[in-house]
């Protein structure tokens, strides 16, 4: 008889935390699971440290040559004969011993939802370093229609993917993890979740998950190349064409916006330089071409992008570089009111910058407020 969950363990180099990982999976209170660990032909002890495990419900698959990570995911849902499944890094663990039941249960009560996910609480060495950035996403548990939740995640990426079980039928309509985004591919597959299913979050952190030197993340990171970034512009291009095909937005002005914002920290990290590779203006019209679908867009972007490297500069204090790229924006798009009351306040010095900042400052103060 088939489990009803299906664990995906994808584990490369990782054999010393993996003991930690699979034994909080086998602690849980319900037990109705299976565990594929998804060794990557990994050159450590892994297959050692599997097979320590005497329970017949984990099975240890080793790869004959390594797939990449994406591939070795993918490997891992195709195999799996859950209802559910959920893909826990080696490097991550379950902090709840509940925390399954309690995914069962939404999941079983609602057969709408996609997925389900919790907030995370971030692990650097031994020590908890609090709730992982943007996974708070309020105190009460709830169930968000897909649509609406898109855009919250567009905004940010609030779902580690460890925290994640998903309805594998899901995966059979949507498709498994893109080949093309090696970085930001869990980010683009749950937000094209998000446009066909509802999305269920519990806002108690149950699943740890690690901060270390040798995460993807890091290894991304340190490579030099803005493989990073690149990804995150594609997962946001992707699904606002995908949410057009869907009807979900008639136009892509509100995923431009977004685009423009991390278009432009990428461009202001390439000029500074630092331990993230940013962009060049090379890199910007490389993505840009391959993505705009006509004049019109492709004006609407760059805009953007001089309003959102203008609002970069002001806050850096180079206010006369803030003025300039709000003038080429407004250049493309002169009817933009609020381009030109940020434009002209900066053109009348420092009572311009102040009244500026105290009127941000009161919209910040309302929304801690609420």
């Amino acid at each position: 008889m088939d489990p009803l969950v299906s664990f995906v363990v994808p584990c490369y180099k990782l054999a010393h935390l993996l003991s930690e990982c699979v034994n909080s999976i086998l602690a849980q209170t319900y037990q109705d699971f299976e565990i594929l660990i998804m060794d990557n032909c990994s050159p450590d002890d892994t297959p050692e440290i599997a097979a320590s495990f005497k329970d017949p419900r984990v099975k240890h698959i080793r790869n004959e040559v390594n797939l990449g990570h994406v591939r070795n995911f993918n490997k891992g849902i195709t195999m799996s004969r859950g209802k559910y499944v959920w893909l826990v890094s080696a490097d991550d663990w379950l902090r709840s011993p509940d925390i399954l039941g309690r995914y069962v249960d939404v999941m079983e009560r609602n057969p709408g939802v996609g997925y389900v996910f919790c907030r995370a609480v971030e692990v650097q060495g031994s020590r908890e370093v609090g709730v992982a950035r943007g996974t708070d996403c309020g105190k009460e548990n709830r169930i968000w229609n897909g649509h609406s939740f898109l855009m919250r995640l567009i905004r940010n990426n609030c779902v580690v993917l460890s925290s994640a079980m998903v309805r594998k039928q899901c995966y059979d309509k949507v498709g498994l993890f893109s080949l093309e985004m090696p970085y930001a591919n869990d980010w683009y597959l749950l937000c094209v979740l998000a446009l066909h299913y509802q999305v269920a979050y519990m806002s108690e952190p149950m699943v740890f998950v690690r901060i270390h030197d040798e995460s993807l993340t890091t290894a991304f990171n340190q490579s030099g190349s803005p493989v990073c970034i690149n990804d995150d512009l594609n997962v946001l291009w992707r699904v606002a064409r995908q949410a057009e095909l869907a009807g979900v937005i008639s136009d892509r002005h509100a995923f431009n916006g977004f685009i423009a914002s991390r278009a432009a920290q990428a461009l202001k990290r390439g000029q500074a330089g630092g331990t993230r590779p940013g962009w060049s203006e090379v890199d910007f019209e490389m993505l840009l071409r391959r993505h705009v679908r006509d004049s019109d867009d492709e004006e609407d972007i760059r805009a953007r992008v001089y309003m959102a490297s203008g609002d970069e500069q002001f806050w850096d204090g180079k206010y006369r570089k803030a003025a300039q790229a709000y003038w080429l924006g407004l250049r493309l798009r002169p009817w933009w009111l609020s381009s030109w009351m940020k434009y002209l306040l900066l053109c009348t010095g420092g009572v311009g910058v102040y009244i500026r900042r105290f009127i941000l400052d009161l919209r910040q103060r309302s929304v801690e407020a609420s």
